[in-house]
């Protein structure tokens, strides 16, 4: 699909992760010998940042401001794109489809995801995809 691209902001409306926002790291829109269905591999949030104010200590402030990103492989039926986008460079390299199979090759590429990740809510940079949907 050609609207599907890299970095382009979804949200996942199936599963576990339903109503979390994702970016789109490497759409595959033949599929894979895995995974034979349209797919693209996704990093997102699963807990996102707590509010803060400026009256809390600068520790406050720090432990409130974490996040806790998921990586995973998601069927396009399951994921609605919006119209924004988020450049977050060096995480095409990171994650790929051999991510998948060694679960600490897993655990590093969320190190890495949750730093960028971090980097971005601190900067101030896209506001919007560190708040949670209300619905």
């Amino acid at each position: 699909m050609k609207f599907l691209k890299v970095g382009r902001v979804a949200i996942i409306t199936r599963g576990r992760y339903a109503g979390k926002k994702v970016v789109i790291i490497q759409p595959l829109d033949s599929g894979s010998k895995s995974h034979s269905f349209p797919h693209a591999l996704v990093a997102g949030i699963e807990r996102y940042p707590s509010g803060v104010t400026r009256r809390m200590s600068k520790a406050r402030q720090a432990k409130r401001s974490k996040v806790k990103p998921f990586i995973k492989i998601v069927n396009y039926n399951h994921i609605m794109p919006t119209r924004y986008t988020l450049e977050l460079e060096g995480l095409k390299n990171v994650i790929t489809n051999d991510t998948f199979k060694e679960p600490s090759q897993r655990e590093e590429a969320k190190k890495t995801v949750k730093k960028s990740l971090e980097e971005r809510y601190t900067t101030g940079k896209n506001r919007w995809f560190f708040t949670p949907l209300r619905f």
